[in-house]
């Protein structure tokens, strides 16, 4: 057994730069390669793809950016994990094996298959199932329907002999996972152990995110232009080190990880996996060295006996476009110019026998829209009008497409047509569902060999139990209360605090983390959730919730119904994934002891 055991993220979503392989293999030196190419979205647009061509719906970059070194890679003995395979995995490691016969190698290329259950549709939908989050029916003609699998298949095919293994959707930290039970013998029951693989899964699925990217001190990270690709080194105990190639940008410090430990979750001591229950509340990061964080702390229980699942569905379709403005009230004349679009799109399309349009929006970027009302200011000099709609028919929308570039004739200021022409494409939403995982079959397809099933571990019954929300008014929480009788001053959070926030659904989290052990009571005291739902008000449909992290001196904030739709390709919003609410929660104005000056 080697311990530890080095692996190297080299993609983190579909699109993601084509370095990082060199990087990696140039800048450290690792035994696994692993990338994680998919989000809710990605699945999506693959869906569309696939329904054009039965042969795709998988991720091509993922052969394409690994061919030209694939001969290093087999002479290295480094191993390939990936979840590219999308929903044609199979398909997806026929292109690998074209790739390794073209570099002149061979390698063993397996395929984990058994996350789509569009084979079980009538059956699932007999069921009457509704979205476990808005609690919504689903349609009856879901396009495509996929269990987020564990990581045990990926390493029961490393057991099997694999030197690359593919897989369509699984959890995107089973990609990390997998190798480690594979290298390390982890059982089903090691609950700890999977719990820790899993965060390290969760550190390096993002790519730079862990090393410096979108990182709240932006203006303290150095190398933007070649950020560094995540390597971690995991040990047979749990415990990590995060790190990154010689010689690249970027920087790994506990904040930079911290931030990307609470992207995407939601009970941090209840993030439910299909291998285990992670308790993350008590991690402990450690700098041990230039770039070089160690992680330990993590905790887990049993998962429950379930997969979750997600289904897209056509719902129509959607367009969106862009203009900019500039001079005195742009503004106001952006405004009235979206509005003035959507008022002639709306009698036409009446006037041509459509329905009306089922939804619109309009945001004036730079006047304060994505901070809502209170914040409004039609008077800037320069602004951005973003302007969509949906409708059920194509072709009411390509009236409102080809109605846009003439109001550059009645707006005086309207610019930027670099895209011509917007183009209607189909609104896909996305629902989520739970499906019993001993009706669900996994099976790893190695080379031409007959295809074995995989044992998975059944589960617990019933739902998992949450742990206890941090409420509002608890004089105990995050230590004695921080007196402010003699006054004070007010700071912007960002002075007290980093950030990360990002999406489930239709929900946004946003991650707050305390610069400094006594931040965090003040933290805790003021940033309660009405004061984050009253500030998120334009945008929220449902509560706000709340826990407390100890280990880290962080809260997570649970934003319910708050990204206007189902699933990022169905909204109209600007920022469709809640990627900006972090950095416009730390502009919120703290009270803080005049002694902090």
């Amino acid at each position: 057994m080697r311990d530890p055991v080095r692996l190297g993220c080299w993609a983190a979503f579909w699109g993601d730069t084509s370095v990082a392989v060199d990087q990696l293999l140039d800048g450290a030196d690792v035994d696994y390669l692993v990338a994680d190419y998919l989000s809710e979205i990605t699945m999506a647009l693959l869906a569309r793809a696939r329904a054009k061509d039965p042969e795709a719906g998988f991720v091509p970059d993922a052969v394409r950016v690994l061919q030209p070194r694939l001969a290093e890679i087999k002479a290295r003995g480094i191993k390939i994990v990936t979840n590219a395979g999308a929903l044609n995995p199979v398909a997806c490691a026929h292109a690998f094996r074209d790739a390794a016969a073209a570099a002149g190698v061979e390698l063993k290329v397996a395929a984990v298959e058994g996350d789509d259950l569009s084979g079980r549709r009538e059956q699932i939908l007999a069921g009457a199932p509704r979205d476990m989050f808005s609690g919504e029916p689903l349609p009856a003609d879901p396009m495509t329907m996929n269990a987020y699998l564990g990581a045990r298949p990926i390493a029961a095919a490393l057991d099997a002999g694999a030197d690359v293994v593919v897989t369509g959707r699984a959890v995107d930290s089973a990609v990390l996972l997998g190798p480690l039970m594979h290298e390390f013998g982890w059982s089903d029951e090691d609950y700890d152990l999977l719990s820790a693989g899993t965060l390290a899964g969760h550190v390096v699925e993002c790519g730079p995110q862990c090393t410096g990217g979108n990182f709240t001190d932006w203006d303290q990270v150095p190398g933007w232009d070649d950020m560094g690709f995540p390597v971690i080194e995991c040990h047979a105990d749990g415990s990590a080190v995060v790190t990154k190639p010689a010689g690249t940008g970027g920087l790994v410090s506990p904040a930079t990880v911290s931030e990307q430990i609470l992207y995407e979750i939601g009970d941090p001591g209840a993030y439910v996996m299909p291998d285990v229950v992670c308790d993350w509340r008590d991690i402990a990061l450690e700098q041990v060295g230039t770039d070089r964080v160690r992680i330990s702390g993590a905790r887990g229980t049993k998962p429950p006996q379930t997969y979750k699942v997600t289904a897209t569905h056509a719902d129509g379709y959607r367009v969106m476009t862009t203009a900019m403005f500039s001079g005195l009230d742009a503004g106001a004349k952006a405004r009235r110019a979206g509005q003035a679009l959507l008022s002639r799109t709306e009698r036409l399309i009446a006037q041509a026998g459509h329905v009306p349009l089922s939804e619109s929006s309009i945001e004036v970027i730079g006047a304060g829209d994505t901070h809502g009302p209170d914040h409004r200011d039609d008077s800037v000099t320069e602004a951005v009008v973003k302007i969509a709609a949906r409708h059920p028919q194509r072709a009411a929308l390509e009236i409102f497409a080809m109605e846009y570039a003439p109001m550059a004739l009645v707006a005086q200021g309207m610019t930027g047509f670099f895209g011509g022409r917007p183009r209607p494409a189909p609104a896909i939403s996305v629902y989520h569902l739970l499906v019993d995982k001993s009706a669900t079959p996994v099976r790893v397809h190695l080379d031409d060999d007959e295809p074995f099933e995989v044992a998975v571990a059944a589960g617990a019954p019933g739902p998992v139990a949450g742990t206890p929300e941090l409420p509002d008014a608890d004089p105990a929480a995050g230590g004695a209360p921080v007196d402010l009788s003699g006054g004070g001053f007010t700071v912007p959070l960002r002075r007290l605090a980093w950030a990360r926030s990002g999406d489930k659904g239709n929900n946004a989290n946003i991650g707050v983390i305390a610069r400094r052990p006594e931040f965090v009571a003040l933290i805790q005291q003021q940033l309660s959730t009405t004061r984050v739902g009253d500030f998120f008000a334009q945008y929220l449909t449902g509560g706000v919730r709340r826990w407390e992290l100890p280990g880290l001196g962080a809260v997570n904030f649970v934003l319910d119904g708050a990204l206007g739709g189902k699933g990022g390709t169905s909204t109209l919003r600007f920022d469709p994934q809640g990627k900006s609410f972090a950095a416009m929660l730390l502009e919120l104005p703290m009270l803080v002891p005049a002694d902090w000056a």
